[in-house]
């Protein structure tokens, strides 16, 4: 499913335009990267959580030349999902 397929979606389940899914998605959108951008998580209780992982520093390796590189420490986004959805996307329910 990609954006516009869940703006659809979003509509008929609601029952309200395509305009208002798309603003309230792209707010949705919005607050889960900025609050992630302040190094907070995002938890909705049965579907998941939002979270930043902290990625160490290491070692590496340049692919076309075999040349060993430094790699940075960085940040990055993910999703642990909750209970509900793990039990959901297995086929049975919690």
């Amino acid at each position: 499913m990609n954006r516009k397929e869940l703006i659809d979606a979003l509509a008929t389940k609601t029952g309200g335009t395509k305009a208002d899914a798309d603003r309230n998605i792209a707010a949705l959108i919005d607050i889960i990267t900025a609050t992630l951008k302040k190094g907070d998580s995002v938890a909705l209780v049965g579907f998941g959580t939002f979270e930043v992982r902290k990625r160490a520093a290491r070692n590496g390796r340049n692919p076309a030349t075999g040349a060993a590189l430094k790699i940075k420490a960085s940040k990055a986004p993910a999703f642990k999902a909750g209970a509900n959805l793990k039990a959901a996307v297995n086929g049975g329910k919690k």
